[in-house]
């Protein structure tokens, strides 16, 4: 397909050249969307920041970062710090993708938080 503002792709015909129009237009929402989703991280931290992590929309790991100081936790307590930063940041993650998404399932999705 063409760009929006280039009309090499109209037919003639009123009717199919409307329904194209809004297809491309829909569709150019979608591709925005895809865009976002694949620039989408979840942050999560314990032990108050020690620990912070980020995981991508496909729930990869992106980052972990460990503060120094947050090994004088001890390693159960450590893992535990870790497991629950990253339960955070796919917590965090689900909720950016649900909003992101959401619009595009049910249009009248968000209008009562406005």
């Amino acid at each position: 397909m063409t760009t929006s503002g280039d009309n090499s792709w109209q037919t003639g015909d009123p009717e199919i050249d409307r329904a194209l129009s809004q297809f491309m237009a829909e569709t150019a929402g979608f591709e925005e969307v895809r865009r976002q989703i694949e620039e989408t991280r979840g942050r999560g931290e314990g032990a108050n920041g020690q620990v912070t992590v980020e995981v991508l929309a496909t729930g990869s790991l992106a980052t972990l970062r460990i503060d120094p100081r947050a090994m004088r936790l001890g390693s159960e307590v450590l893992a535990e710090t870790i497991l629950e930063a990253v339960r955070q940041a796919e917590e965090d993650v689900t909720n950016q993708m649900t909003a992101l998404t959401q619009p595009l399932i049910d249009p009248s999705w968000g209008d009562d938080r406005r």
